[in-house]
């Protein structure tokens, strides 16, 4: 899977059902290990945003599926 199929998913925490947007940046360490990942601020409308920016681990991930990625924070 490439980043770019992650970054066309919405992410979901499945502890609280809040949408935290979409992947907009990874960090990687010197061996090419995925450190953890940024979601984007979600939008509610078109100019206004709820939040900020959210970073999880790669180990934070439950599942990938077709149209979301669940996560457990």
């Amino acid at each position: 899977m490439l980043l770019s199929d992650l970054q066309a998913k919405d992410i979901i925490n499945i502890k609280d059902g809040n949408n935290l947007g979409r992947i907009i940046d990874a960090k990687i360490d010197n061996t090419g290990k995925i450190i953890y990942f940024v979601s984007e601020e979600r939008k509610i409308l078109k100019k206004v945003t709820r939040g900020g920016e959210t970073s999880f681990e790669f180990d934070k991930i439950k599942k990938i599926g077709e149209d979301v990625i669940l996560v457990e924070l």
